[in-house]
């Protein structure tokens, strides 16, 4: 039997309204975390610095949603090869940005917004946080009963998705250093240990160790250029994984960093030119831009698929500025070089004087795609929570889904029952679901699936 594309969509919404018979066993995902960061002489209460890291329920997306996405990615990855798109994004790019590099750079982050109005792109991030601590949740879920854990299966994520993960750090390697060894990377942010994410560079470290790669988790103020060489107390930096969202290393004190990119002198990834070509807010405005698309002779059904999934995009300026002021409620304002929804504004929060000033700075404007919801059951009763949901990419291939769930104006890790989700694709078979009593009644009994038999 056979769904069709919106009727999949339907039983998704439905079980993300109505189904709580699985989810993710925090307690017992944090307190393995914390025997293993104690393994290696970090001890830090998850629980207490954490509260809202992980959700415990998931979320259900249509499978005819997830081929979407994933082609949604390949589709712009084609674009983004082009020597066209290379020559547009390059005129306005920073010096740094300019210069070639073999790396492709590691966990591209699609996100999306997902509901029966379809699958929507909202940005891209080159430096996307969260895949670690995913995969990590994606091993820690349970089910209020046998039959159910069976039917829903297991989370969407690419096969042998930890092997892949390291392979992608090898083969960026490969791509830069040909068939030298891999001995060390450093994973480099701003006072790492401060950082919200600091979890997952520790779940980072313990992967890559395992597989035989030294991981230094490092500050830039730890790492010193000398003779060509990035070092640091450890030894010679092979590799930089990259986690500042100081993106072109613009600032002082990241002199060094600067330095040895341009020289050469250690593997970076991500970087900048891999942030100027797919993460700056203004390639969406070319995403959605078909007359553009049509010159650089992309095929028509690329070209359809981007403009089905991509929002309208458009750089603000004096120009445009009266009309989207009077139609902002549609629109959602964006930095373009922005991160992490900071300085962004929903057009029906915005007012007049915060409008004002982002015309003088670099803002985009993007058609207004609202999020879904899920259901979320907590001690303190049920609540919706808005979602969307993020496809880590390498090379264009999706290697797994996550979804965040939050209350406010954009994703935050300070909701109650909200945080990082594990995707669940929703398949043709749900309709089972709706004619098996047996399974519908053992989980009613566990408090699992209400109201799904019809």
């Amino acid at each position: 039997m056979s769904l069709k594309p919106d009727l999949a969509t339907q039983y998704a919404e439905q079980l993300n309204r109505q189904c709580f018979c699985i989810g993710t066993d925090i307690p017992g995902l944090l307190e393995r975390m914390q025997d293993n960061f104690a393994r290696i002489g970090v001890v830090q209460s998850l629980l207490q610095s954490h509260p809202h890291l992980f959700s415990s329920a998931p979320v259900f997306i249509a499978d005819t949603q997830i081929r979407q996405m994933r082609e949604v990615v390949k589709a712009i990855e084609s674009v983004m090869a082009m020597p066209q798109w290379n020559e547009a994004v390059m005129q306005t790019a920073p010096v740094i940005a300019r210069k070639e590099m073999p790396a492709l750079g590691v966990f591209m982050g699609y996100d999306f917004h997902v509901g029966a109005g379809g699958v929507r792109l909202i940005e891209i991030n080159t430096n996307a946080g969260g895949a670690f601590l995913n995969v990590a949740m994606m091993q820690a879920q349970q089910a209020c009963c046998i039959g159910m854990g069976d039917f829903l299966g297991t989370p969407v994520a690419a096969e042998g998705v930890e092997s892949r993960l390291v392979a992608m750090f090898r083969k960026e390697w490969a791509l830069a250093r040909g068939d030298t060894t891999l001995v060390r990377i450093a994973i480099v942010d701003t006072m790492p240990a401060t950082q919200y994410l600091y979890p997952e560079f520790l779940l980072f470290k313990e992967l890559m160790e395992s597989s035989g790669i030294e991981v230094v988790i490092a500050d830039p103020s730890e790492l010193m250029l000398r003779d060509n060489t990035l070092r640091h107390a450890n030894g010679v930096v092979d590799m930089v994984y990259n986690r500042l969202t100081d993106f072109y290393f613009d600032l002082p004190e990241h002199w060094q960093l600067r330095e040895a990119y341009v020289s050469d002198a250690s593997v970076f990834s991500p970087h900048p030119r891999a942030h100027a070509l797919h993460a700056n807010k203004r390639n969406m405005i070319l995403l959605s831009d078909a007359d553009r698309l049509a010159q650089w002779q992309v095929p028509p059904e690329t070209i359809d698929l981007l403009l089905q999934h991509v929002p309208k995009t458009l750089a603000l300026g004096e120009a445009n500025a009266e009309s989207l002021w009077k139609d902002r409620k549609n629109w959602f304002f964006k930095p373009a070089s922005g991160f992490g929804s900071r300085g962004a504004y929903r057009g029906d929060k915005i007012t007049t004087k915060v409008f004002a000033e982002i015309q003088r700075g670099d803002y985009v404007a993007q058609k207004l795609v609202p999020p879904s919801g899920r259901m979320t059951r907590s001690k303190t009763g049920d609540a919706e929570l808005k979602l969307d949901v993020r496809a880590y990419s390498y090379d264009a291939d999706v290697q797994l889904f996550a979804a965040r769930l939050y209350q406010g104006q954009t994703t935050n890790f300070r909701t109650p029952g909200g945080g990082f989700a594990p995707v669940y694709a929703a398949p043709e078979s749900i309709l089972a679901c709706a004619t098996d009593l047996a399974l519908a009644s053992e989980c009613d009994a566990q408090g699992g699936i209400l109201q799904m038999r019809q």
